[in-house]
Parts: structure tokens; sequence; C-alpha cells
């Protein structure tokens, strides 16, 4: 069985600074992969290659078994995207933001009323299901967000910092939300700063200055630096990159 995320050497370049630089992994159908990293080290412009709106400047990657450079409009088609910043528009009800996005996703009226009853039902929002999404608290808008992300069943998900501002409870239960999903077969690549929550994949990346650093499952990463924590191991990865920027500033 193929891949459901296979990236080989890809690379990004912006005139002649490179972004992202010949990185290479594959992730498998039902996998919780994190995708972890310091602010700049790649990691937003590596998901732009790979959900279609940006084109690799060289080397290759396919997300659902289409090519993200030659195939976006399809890659497109068969993923789900949640933003760090909060994704559904929040003057809009908790239904009609289904209904939106069902619409976009390609769903028939029927597919729609259909998943969108049993999203309500599943997060208990019957009685929230006429509200503005603004008046939810954060947590609930993230399970929302998460579940429409879901709505078309997407072959895989992308979510950018999912449970960023939210309390450690609300994390943990958005958490089991994402295993559900795997267990159904949704490849899920998530982006982190709670390095505990890392714990929480199948297996992690850790990109520094726009290459992989790191791979593995969690216990491998540590076992390889020989750290008690993920933490101690991005210390140590991104240390060396700190001091070299101190040292040129």
């Amino acid at each position: 069985m193929s891949a459901a995320i296979d990236v080989h050497e890809m690379t990004r370049r912006f005139g002649d600074f490179t972004a992202v630089d010949a990185i290479t992994f594959e992730v498998q159908r039902g996998e919780v992969f994190g995708f972890l990293g310091a602010n700049g080290a790649g990691k937003t412009t590596a998901i732009k290659m790979l959900i279609g709106l940006l084109a690799p400047t060289s080397g290759t990657a396919s997300v659902a078994g289409f090519d993200v450079a030659t195939n976006a409009e399809s890659v497109r088609r068969h993923i789900g995207y949640m933003s760090q910043r909060f994704s559904l528009y929040e003057d809009l009800t908790v239904r009609e933001n289904i209904t939106l996005y069902g619409g976009i996703y390609g769903l028939t009226d029927d597919e729609i009323r259909e998943r969108g009853k049993a999203l309500i039902g599943g997060l208990h929002l019957e009685r929230a299901a006429g509200a503005r999404v603004a008046s939810l608290p954060l947590g609930w808008k993230q399970k929302l967000a998460f579940s429409v992300a879901l709505l078309h069943r997407p072959a895989v998900v992308f979510l950018d910092e999912p449970t960023g501002g939210v309390d450690p409870i609300t994390r943990r239960q958005f958490w089991e939300t994402i295993y559900d999903a795997a267990e159904g077969g949704t490849t899920i690549l998530v982006t982190t700063h709670y390095l505990d929550e890392a714990e929480y994949c199948d297996r992690i990346s850790i990109m520094v200055d726009g290459r992989i650093a790191a791979m593995g499952t969690p216990s491998e990463v540590k076992g390889r630096f020989g750290a008690a924590s993920l933490d101690d191991v991005f210390t140590e990865l991104v240390r060396p990159q700190a001091v070299a920027v101190a040292q040129h500033a």
C-alpha cells in the first residue's frame, strides 16, 4: 500500500534563501505524524507545498496519491485542513458553517444534511446548532473546526497548532478525537508547540533550518539523543542554530 504522504528531497527556495532543504519522509494511512520545529524552521512552507498551495522548487511529494506539483487540485479535494488561526466563520451559526463548508467540499445537499446532523450530535451541540460560532467557548470552536475538516471524509488531514490556547483537559479530549479519526483510517499530520503533545504521535519529525534533524517514534528520538524528554531533544537540536544566529548578529 502506498504511503498517504510520500515526500522525497522536497525543496523550496525563495531567491538565494532555501526555506525547505531536500526533506524526505513518508506517513502511512491512519498514522498520526507530528511535524515539529521552531518558528522559521520551514514547517509552514513545507505544509503549503503538501496542501497544494506552493510548488516545490525541486524534489517530489504526493498526498493521498496525487502529486502536489502536477495535481494540486486533486490534492486539495482529498485533504482536510485546520489552521492555527480559527478557520470557521464566527458570524455564521454552527449549522451555517457546516452547510457552507459542505458545499465547498462538493457534498450533495443530502450528504450535508446527514453528515451535519451526525456531526452536531457527535459533539452534543444540538442546542447550539443555531448559535453563532463566536458565542462558543474556544475549546468547542476547535472541536467543531476539526469535525468540519473531516466532513468530506478526506484521506489526510493537516492540523496546524490545533490546541493553541485551550486548557489541558480540552487538549486531551481533542487528541481523543484525533485518535478516533486515525483509527477510522484518516492520516493526520499535526504541528504543535506543546512537546508533551508530540508524545501522543505515532512518529514525529523535528525540522531545524529547513531540514529534518530527527525522525522516529517519540521513544526512538529520545533514545537517539539520550534525552529524558522531547523538550531536551528540541533544545539540543535548536541551540546550535540559536548560537550561530547570535554570533552573526
